[in-house]
């Protein structure tokens, strides 16, 4: 055979590859969509529990509320983007305060539920160094969002993460958000002390909010 007609053969080989490296992209994209998936199979349920077990540093008790004790918290994650109202927001900003985080969708029922205790208690614990701060998620825009807020008198800022991505920050093993609605507290420091994965009442909100407050 000439070098001629070997040619467009060694030609065909370059398209070859770049169909290969684009079925490799589509199925990182597809893993990683996968995981925000599974992360939020759970969403507007009644919730669930991970227990201590293991390699994990905290304690699930009878209410559902898990709890880390000082020195056996993990720090959150970096948690910042643009917010629902179209604003920038960095939750490393408020270290220095107890930082409540509620991850919530408008489309949420339990999270309808809940709403009326968080915007009471924000607005009660402005002034003792408390600063709240949502995470709506699985909105696919931000006009429902605002909605919720506006009816439920939600004084706080909440970020944007239609998709999910800042909850797969948090590391396995520790407490991290698994469900819709899911709420955590962290310390002055920016570690998590506490987590609810399941709707919460005025009462249970306290249960975990105040502990972390009294904390010096």
């Amino acid at each position: 055979m000439s070098a001629a007609s070997r040619a467009p053969q060694r030609s065909n080989r370059a398209p070859h590859s770049s169909h290969r490296a684009l079925r490799v992209h589509r199925r990182a994209v597809m893993a990683a969509g996968a995981a925000a998936a599974a992360l939020l199979v759970s969403a507007c349920g009644s919730g669930g529990t991970s227990g201590g077990g293991g390699d994990t540093n905290f304690v699930v008790g009878t209410d559902g509320i898990s709890t880390a004790a000082k020195g056996e918290r993990a720090t959150a994650p970096e948690l910042s983007g643009e917010t629902i109202d179209g604003k920038q927001l960095d939750v490393a900003d408020y270290k220095g305060k107890v930082v409540v985080l509620n991850v919530w969708g408008s489309w949420c029922n339990p999270c309808r539920a809940e709403a009326k205790y968080f915007a009471k208690v924000s607005k009660a614990y402005a002034d003792k160094d408390v600063q709240f701060v949502g995470i709506n998620t699985r909105d696919g825009s931000t006009t429902s969002a605002l909605a919720f807020e506006k009816d439920f008198g939600i004084p706080y800022p909440s970020l944007y993460d239609p998709t999910g991505k800042l909850m797969l920050r948090f590391e396995k093993g520790t407490l991290n958000p698994q469900a819709v609605p899911s709420t955590l507290v962290l310390d002055r420091e920016g570690k998590i002390a506490a987590r609810s994965l399941t709707a919460l009442d005025e009462k249970r909100l306290l249960k975990m909010l105040e502990p972390v407050v009294a904390e010096k």
